[in-house]
Order: C-alpha cells, then structure tokens, then sequence
C-alpha cells in the first residue's frame, strides 16, 4: 500500500509528495504547500468538468450506437447520418473565420520547417537522446541504414568500408549540390573551401580540382564559419531555414581521405521534440510518474544525465552545448544545440490515485501532468541558464485525445489556472492538440478557436484515428482488413483537412501542422522515398522515430519549402467532410484465408507489444511483426489492431474460439521472438498463469465495451497487478 501525505485536503503519495518538495519547487518560487493547496483548489473547480465531459463522450457514443443499430441493414445514407450528428451535438457550427494569435512562440515552432522526435520521458537515456539530435551526422545516418545499398562490395561490416563510405560521400554531396549549390562545378570537385572578404562580410571560395575558383550559386546561403588553429575547419549554411554544418579535418581519417578534407556533414535534424508522458510510456502509478517528472525537471534544471555503456566504455550522457561560429558579417552567432522541448500530457480520460482527494477518489491525471510540468518547466523561463529550451518565455504542452471544442476550451481553462497559481503570465502555456479522435477532427475550427491565443500544434495521429474510426462506427457493420482502411478516401480527406483548416485558421507563422510517425525504424530507404509526401502536404513538421530518422527526414525539408507549399494549397477547395464521415465499411466477402491472415497479424502485433508493457513497463519499442519487421509501436497501434478484430468479432466474421486459438499459436510466435531478452517472460504454454497474455485478450473481447476503445484501463491494471506481485 501507498504511503500518503495529507496535505490541502489532497492525499499526496509520499514520493510524489517528497519530489515536488525537494527536487522540483526549490528555485521556482513556488514552495510545496501553497503548490498543492492550490492544486487543490484546481480539483475542486475543475474535475467535475472533466468528469462531465467524459459522460458527454460516452452518451454521444451510444446514440451513434443505437442510430447504427438501426441502419445496419440499409444501404449507408450519409445525409442522414451527417444531419443526425448535428443533432445529437457531435457535430458542431463551424462558426466565423478567424485567426490564430499564439505569441511568443520559438522560432523552430513558428518559422523552421523540420522533424520532429517523440520519445518517452520515462527514459533518461532517450530523453536525452532526443533532446541532443537537433544536430545529426548525415554520414552516420547513411553509413549505417538500408539508405545506402550494401551491393557491389558496400557492406557494413565490423570495420568502416571505405567503398561503402565514398557512396556515402558521393551521396552527401549530392545533397550539398542541391540544397547550397556552387556558382560553377559541384562539391565533388572542391580541393579546397576558403574565405575572401567583400564589403567588410566574408564570402566563401572553392578552389575546384581543375583550378577554378568558384562561390557559391546564391551567397545568402553562407551562414558563416569556425577557425581552429588558423585554419577553417567548420563552414555553416543555411537552406529552407535549417542549417547544414561542413567540418573540415585533414587529419581526420575520413578528412585525410577527401579532397578537400572534408571529415562529416552535419545537419540541423530534430528541431523540435515531444518529450512524452503518455502513449510511448508506462505509467501507471505513482512511483511511474515520479521518474516521468524527475526526467522532465532534469531537463528543465539542465542537469539530467544518463550513464551509457557504448563499445565497452561507460559513457555519461548530458544536455548538449550551444552551437557556436562566427557570421559572415564578423559577428557572434549561436545556435541551439538542442531540440526544442515539447512535454506530452496524458488525456483527459485518465486518472490517477497518484494524488487522491480526501475521500480517496481518484483525480483527472492530466491536470496532475500539467502542474507539474508546469512547475518543471519554471527552472527555465528566467533564461538564465546553460541550457535554455524557450527562448521566448513559453512552456510547450501537446495534450492528446480531445474530442471537440467544449473540451480544448477546458484545457485551456486547466492552463489558465495552472499560470495563476504559479504565477505565470498568461497565455504562457501554449497548447498543441492532437487530431486524432473523429469527433475532434471534424470539430477541428472550433477546437483551435477555443486555443486560438495558445495553440502552437495541430497534428494528424492516424493511427489513433484510426482505432476511433472503427470503434465509433463499430455497430454499422464489420471493417475492412486494416490496410484497405488506410487506403479508403476518408484517411486521404482526414490528413488534407487538417492542413486545410490550420492553414485558414492562420497557423503558418505561428504554429506547427504536423503529421504522424513513420513506424519502421529500420526501414530507412521506404522512408526517403515516401515521407517527402508530409512538407509537400503542407506539413511543417512530421514524426520520425529516432535521431538518425530525423537526420534523413530533414532532407526532405531541403527539397521542399513548406511556406510556399502552404502558400499554395491555401488556393484549394477544403478537403470533404463527407469522406471524412464516410466509414470503412467492408464491402465485400472475405475468404477464409484472408480473414486468418488478417487476425494472425492483428493478433501477434497485439502480443508482442502488449507483454513488454505489461511485464517489463516498456511503453514504446521496436516490436518484430509477423514477418519479423521491426516496428515502432505504442498504445495507438495497438488500440487500431484491438479494435479491428473487436469489430470482426462484434459481427461474426470472427469467433471467439478462432480469437483464442490464434493469440495461443500467435504467442508462441512471439516468445521466440523474444528469446534473446534474458527479462523476458514466456506466454505459452501456460496461458493462464501469464497476465500480458490474458490482458492481450481483454483489450479484443473487452474492446467494445471499453470507453472510445483505448487500451489503458486493461493495460494499468494489468501493469499494477505484475507490479503487486513483484513479478515487474
């Protein structure tokens, strides 16, 4: 049993307690009572509004229910459902046109086009890891991904290839041709770089191995230089807004080996960074949430590390410095060495009895999330430290799963009581939302008017969307197989809305419209060729899953200027909302086999994220599929596959017999999968006595029942139950 502090008529646990009050308050100003008495306060006013807005998800959900119930064996009449929503309240008056006025908003949410990591903060070492790749070696990235094909003797290998290293050579400067570009001849033929003085600014000089003298195409593009020893050996410029680092080494063994000494191309990668608190971690009481914080507030403070064992050596793992070089016009210039933080909070659906109230009742765990954050986030808005995340006074916080403009109001509500009780002016807690519940896009104007002084993020989460779709039309019929899903109209009108909406609702400039995850870590090459698509989309910024994803993304932010981009879609017709309420439906009959096929990979995809969660607390991994492809997964994959054969089950194309018999074989599947995890637990053959085992099957046959699907009310208490057993 947890040991609680009583404190402002809050049950505090102790760790918690002791957190706030001796690692998180000292320097804020704000010492813990007067923290917790107004927090306090905050419940009491505020949670039954929370709980208010969750009866209204849950009424909603049953009147499309019952309207589904009735039209199951009658052609779809989208009219009639469209004016049934407006009805009932789902669907919302648009009202008049306006603009956003979010102010004080950092440069790499407001002006630079670029990647952007999500990392789970429950992780120091990833935390860590994302927070430094806003500066990435585009060498390694090729050198060591399926970018660069391992034919014609290219391989990997133990040692460095020095014929794999000239392809990666070949292929950065390329790169450099394309995005900086010289006035004559191409960086594969520069023998030396050098600077000449014009006007009292320096420009840059490539002396070509045919002996030409030649600068650069467009001479704005030369950000400026570092010397050392005398001699150059850093070169800056700057492309669609990102920066691009030459470093110059002759003595270097890569360096010695280039023409010009060029020993690594470093880009600008990862400039901004969701440092999470909800999907991507396992949370689930309150000695969970005490790591989250401890992460955040280290970061905040500047102060976290993390201790690293890389080829043998201990490495201790720290915020990375500022970057630093001299200007073309001779003046100092310092760049951010690290990603912009954004913190992710839990939705409004969670609770916790992390902090309790009097009688034992559990609170909203967003509005815990959001003070403290908050509070963390006060060590850095004096700017007065080494490592400073806002450079503008803002604190970041993305909350997910909202479900309309009623809701977004009463976040802002929750921020605004935040600022007053730890003394923040207002609108500095800026608001990113997430679109990734139907009703939420659909009611997508009037969520950004409620946070029109606040937002700063609208993201399109398609895989969460996609677990809503199913479960909100779940009485209208079955499914199509998942992959025919991603390929129907709606999807396509989904991602094209959000765009069109940010955009007349005046984001560019002042916001990120943002995409979603690629999930194949490894699958490097597929994600050159086909994440392009997110800036040509308008998207000024997309989701990558790893430092070296983001250092190849950010190619694709060179290729394409997102401003223009957007300029231009802005002349299009807004994408439908009749595609957008158009559902899935499976139209026509599957075979037998296709139905299997279609539940084995559901099935092991559901398994092999589930029993990490469950028995290991790993929130976010790289989870082999049927195939044994790695994938990014996290609890919004896993609501799409649990839903899916909850909606198959619903209506017969499945039964539960075949659901049982497969997750057995399915979990065979996935033990071998784990064999070489000395921390892993085995599933089969003793099914019953394997709690992540019989979780996996909670979230199928529990999944309709289960409030708007989500999978955390199976996955905490299964989670607390290893815990409590000691098994964790």
């Amino acid at each position: 049993m947890a040991d609680y502090i009583e404190t402002s008529g809050l049950r505090v646990d102790e760790q918690l307690y002791l957190l706030v009050r001796d690692e998180i308050a000292p320097g804020t100003g704000i010492d813990a009572d007067s923290f917790w008495a107004s927090f306090g306060k905050i419940i009491a006013d505020l949670a039954p509004t929370n709980r208010a807005l969750l009866d209204r998800r849950d009424a909603l959900q049953r009147q499309i229910d019952q309207w589904s119930l009735a039209q199951r064996s009658k052609p779809f009449d989208l009219a009639g459902y469209k004016t049934f929503l407006i009805d009932i309240g789902y669907l919302d008056a648009e009202g008049e046109d306006f603009q956003a006025g979010s102010a004080n908003v950092d440069r790499e949410i407001a002006a630079i086009s670029g990647p952007q990591l999500v990392v789970p903060l429950d992780n120091a070492r990833y935390a860590l890891n994302a927070a430094n790749a806003r500066w990435g070696s585009l060498y390694d990235a090729l050198y060591g991904t399926d970018v660069i094909p391992e034919d014609n003797g290219a391989e990997k290998g133990e040692v460095y290839n020095p014929r794999r290293g000239a392809k990666v050579i070949a292929y950065a400067e390329a790169f450099l041709d394309e995005a900086v570009g010289l006035a004559g001849g191409k960086f594969s033929q520069v023998a030396e770089f050098a600077l000449k003085e014009a006007g009292g600014v320096k420009q840059l000089t490539a002396r070509l191995q045919d002996g030409r003298e030649v600068g650069l195409a467009d001479v704005a593009k030369f950000a400026g230089y570092r010397e050392t020893a005398g001699q150059l050996s850093h070169l800056f410029f700057k492309n669609n807004g990102l920066h691009i680092e030459l470093r110059i080494d002759r003595n270097h063994p890569i360096g010695k080996s280039h023409a010009a000494g060029v020993k690594d191309v470093v880009l600008e990668s990862a400039v901004t960074t969701i440092q999470d608190c909800e999907d991507s971690v396992a949370a689930v009481d309150a000695a969970d949430k005490v790591r989250v914080y401890r992460n955040w507030t280290g970061i905040m403070k500047g102060t976290l590390t993390a201790r690293v064992d890389k080829g043998g050596k201990e490495l201790l793992r720290s915020l990375n410095p500022d970057v630093c070089f001299t200007a073309a016009d001779g003046e100092a210039e310092t760049l951010p060495g690290r990603s912009l933080l954004l913190v992710r909070n839990v939705g409004m659906h969670m609770y916790t009895d992390a902090v309790t109230t009097a009688d034992g009742g559990e609170i909203p765990e967003g509005f815990l999330d959001a003070m403290v954050t908050a509070l963390a986030a006060l060590h850095d808005l004096p700017r007065t430290g080494k490592f400073i995340n806002s450079r503008t006074g803002s604190v970041y916080i993305v909350k997910p799963k909202q479900h309309s403009g009623d809701e977004v109001a009463a976040t802002v509500g929750l921020f605004a009581r935040v600022e007053q009780a730890l003394g923040l002016t207002p609108n500095t807690l800026k608001l990113g939302i997430m679109d990734e519940e139907r009703r939420l896009t659909v009611n997508l104007k009037p969520a950004i008017r409620a946070a029109r002084e606040r937002v700063v993020f609208i993201n399109t989460g398609f895989l969460d969307r996609t677990g809503d779709e199913i479960h909100t039309s779940m009485e209208l019929g079955p499914m199509l197989p998942k992959m025919a899903i991603k390929n129907q109209p709606w999807l396509g009108a989904y991602e094209d809305w959000n765009v069109d909406v940010g955009i007349a609702t005046g984001l560019p400039g002042k916001a990120q419209i943002g995409k979603g995850m690629w999930t194949m870590p490894d699958e490097m090459r597929k994600m050159m060729d086909t994440k392009q698509a997110h800036p040509e989309a308008g998207a000024n910024t997309a989701w990558v899953p790893s430092p070296t994803a983001a250092t190849l993304h950010a190619l694709h932010y060179h290729k394409v200027d997102v401003r223009k981009q957007q300029s231009a879609l802005a002349q299009r017709s807004r994408a439908s909302l009749d595609a957008i309420l158009t559902p899935p439906l499976l139209d026509r009959k599957l075979s037998a086999e296709e139905i299997q096929n279609e539940l084995d990979n559901n099935a092991q995809g559901i398994l092999g994220y589930v029993v990490r969660w469950v028995d290991q607390g790993i929130g976010c991994s790289k989870v082999p599929d049927i195939h044994d492809t790695a994938l990014m997964e996290d609890r919004a994959t896993l609501r799409i596959s649990s839903q899916h054969i909850a909606n198959w089950l619903h209506h017969n194309v499945l039964s539960r017999e075949q659901v049982i018999d497969t997750f057995k074989r399915m979990a065979a599947i996935v033990d071998r999968q784990n064999s070489g995890d000395a921390n892993y637990r085995n599933m089969a053959p003793a099914f019953d006595l394997s709690i992540a085992f019989n979780a996996a099957l909670d979230l199928v046959f529990k999944g309709r029942e289960t409030a708007n699907g989500y999978t955390e009310p199976v996955l905490h208490a299964c989670r607390r139950q290893v815990k409590l057993a000691g098994r964790a």
